[in-house]
């Protein structure tokens, strides 16, 4: 058997915290269990709830009055799951996935009973599931969840801290590596390295290259091109170091030479948006607040694509300016201790060019503690 201690492990103390809250949750909603869902490694609730960072896709089930069990797909991963999991009962999901956890709702005794959701269940597991216990009610316990969860505890910003770090690290590397020359799609390399050597992994690293004189695009790209660098060039970015569940992130422009008057100004007001924002976040400051303080980019000619911040590893609060507003997103209070990422993304209104802006950062009583050392100006490469 493995040593589990040989991983980055939460104490007992802060796992058992998590699990009160879950069962307080039970307790609150008026519910006999919440079944989790998560597909895919680290960013989901199934590693919050195991200390195991998770595989294609497991259920997690708490209830009352009996101990928690965790149902993962695929059979090859069981090993690794009954390793590195606190909660000791690990199974199989079977053939059929859906088949096995809707038959373990019935031998746990949730027939008929009040089961709460969480997750991104897939619709044809919720559908044998309500077809097998048509007298169970289901009801959808993500949001209240996920709220719960945006409070950090000082273990999980131990993580974001040393995220954030490798992140900088990510930063700098790009800072002393870009060139003249180089591909577009070769620039990750210089990124993955700084968090590959230290444990860490890439979040995302949106980047979008393009001639300072001649700009075409107003947003970090999601896929890199095979379009070489050139003098006179610059770099949008928005790139995220992760260790062990917990991303930083932070939003910076590069430049083959100095900027021009143009990027210049837009850099400007991406900045002074960036700081209207993150003066006004405080405990009991509202998204409302944070929605008027970002007026200041559109009084000053400009508008936004990307989302205007959301909290880290996109939970709650996600809001856009009040001019750009796309989602329904009901005003939320920012508490001590969310982690957010404050992230303007300031464009032209033709959408020719554009800069994102912004890093992550802790919510005080007072304002924000930074997570990141890494200069916040506009970096000028050598290369």
């Amino acid at each position: 058997m493995r040593d589990a201690s040989q991983f980055p492990r939460f104490s007992d103390a802060e796992i058992a915290s998590r699990h009160e809250r879950v069962m307080s949750l039970i307790d609150e909603n008026d519910l006999d269990a919440i079944l989790f869902f998560g597909a895919g490694q680290f960013n989901t609730d199934i590693y919050w709830l195991t200390d195991w960072p998770g595989g294609r896709e497991a259920y997690v089930l708490f209830q009352k009055d009996d101990a928690p069990v965790v149902i993962n797909q695929l059979y090859n991963h069981v090993p690794m799951a009954r390793v590195l999991s606190v909660i000791d009962d690990v199974r199989w999901a079977g053939a059929n996935t859906a088949a096995t956890v809707s038959e373990a709702l019935g031998q746990r005794g949730l027939s008929g009973k009040k089961v709460g959701l969480v997750g991104s269940i897939p619709y044809r597991h919720y559908l044998r599931f309500t077809e097998d216990h048509p007298d169970t009610t289901f009801s959808d316990t993500s949001n209240a969840f996920r709220m719960m969860r945006t409070i950090k505890r000082p273990e999980e910003i131990a993580r974001l801290k040393k995220a954030s770090e490798l992140t900088d690290k990510s930063i700098a590397a790009v800072a002393e590596g870009l060139k003249a020359g180089m591909r577009e799609d070769e620039i990750p390399y210089l990124i993955e390295s700084a968090y590959l050597k230290e444990g860490g992994y890439a979040g995302i690293h949106f980047m979008t290259s393009m001639s300072m004189a001649d700009p075409d695009f107003p947003v970090p790209s999601q896929f890199h091109s095979s379009r070489k660098l050139q003098n006179g060039d610059c770099l949008i970015t928005e790139i995220s170091g992760a260790y062990w569940g917990y991303s930083g992130q932070i939003h910076r422009t590069f430049s083959l030479g100095e900027p021009t008057d143009e990027w210049q100004k837009l850099h400007d007001v991406a900045v002074e948006g960036y700081l209207a924002i993150e003066n006004t976040i405080k405990d009991g400051a509202t998204t409302t607040d944070v929605e008027i303080a970002a007026d200041v980019i559109h009084d000053r000619g400009y508008t936004i694509l990307d989302d205007l911040l959301h909290g880290v590893n996109q939970s709650p609060p996600i809001i856009q300016t009040r001019k750009t507003k796309r989602h329904e997103s009901p005003e939320i209070t920012f508490r001590e201790n969310m982690a957010i990422t404050i992230q303007p993304n300031v464009m032209t209104n033709d959408e020719r060019m554009g800069l994102q802006f912004g890093e992550t950062v802790m919510v005080t009583k007072t304002g924000c503690e930074r997570l990141n050392a890494y200069p916040r100006e506009w970096i000028v490469c050598k290369g």
